[in-house]
């Protein structure tokens, strides 16, 4: 018995976007392996409606569109358990004024960086595209977006640590 077009279609877009995918589902939830099961059952939900994705260039779009709303599915149904405790907390609000606060700053520093170097660095890590998209969207080769995005971002690192932000990177953030 031969394999409909729609299985085989749906079995290479897997093998070829499959890292996207899960960069996609890294930006979603924090756990490596959380990321993992995300894509599997976004994949395991999107299977039985491929054949319903007329264009499928948006097939990305249809994905990360399953995978927030299953994020947001295991959010809603996680279980909150109280622990009673004599000592209250110390209080605190965040009002995101720290995250405004350092886009404020990317921005800001990203301006030290050539047009190029600042557009693959958008590409790449903003818009999350792979190294051969970003390379065929500017019209270079891929080891050129590559030593592009390493000189860009060693810049960048170099500005924050040594410019007048005051940036100290902490081992902690680092991990990845």
């Amino acid at each position: 018995m031969a394999a409909s077009s729609g299985v085989l279609e749906f079995e290479e877009y897997v093998r070829t976007r499959q890292d996207a995918l899960l960069r996609s589902a890294r930006r979603l939830v924090p756990d490596p392996v959380d990321a993992q099961d995300l894509v599997q059952t976004a994949l395991v939900r999107t299977y039985p409606r491929w054949d319903g994705i007329a264009d499928k260039r948006l097939a990305d779009a249809y994905m990360r569109r399953v995978m927030i709303n299953t994020r947001t599915e295991w959010w809603r149904s996680r279980r909150l358990e109280e622990v009673p405790t004599g000592d209250l907390p110390e209080s605190s609000v965040d009002d995101g004024a720290e995250q405004r606060a350092d886009r404020e700053m990317l921005r800001d520093v990203m301006r030290v960086l050539a047009p190029q170097q600042r557009q693959v660095v958008i590409m790449r890590h903003y818009g999350q595209l792979s190294t051969e998209e970003t390379a065929r969207a500017l019209g270079m080769s891929a080891g050129t977006v590559k030593s592009t995005l390493h000189r860009a971002l060693a810049r960048l690192r170099h500005e924050l640590e040594h410019g007048r932000y005051g940036y100290t990177r902490r081992e902690s953030q680092c991990a990845a």
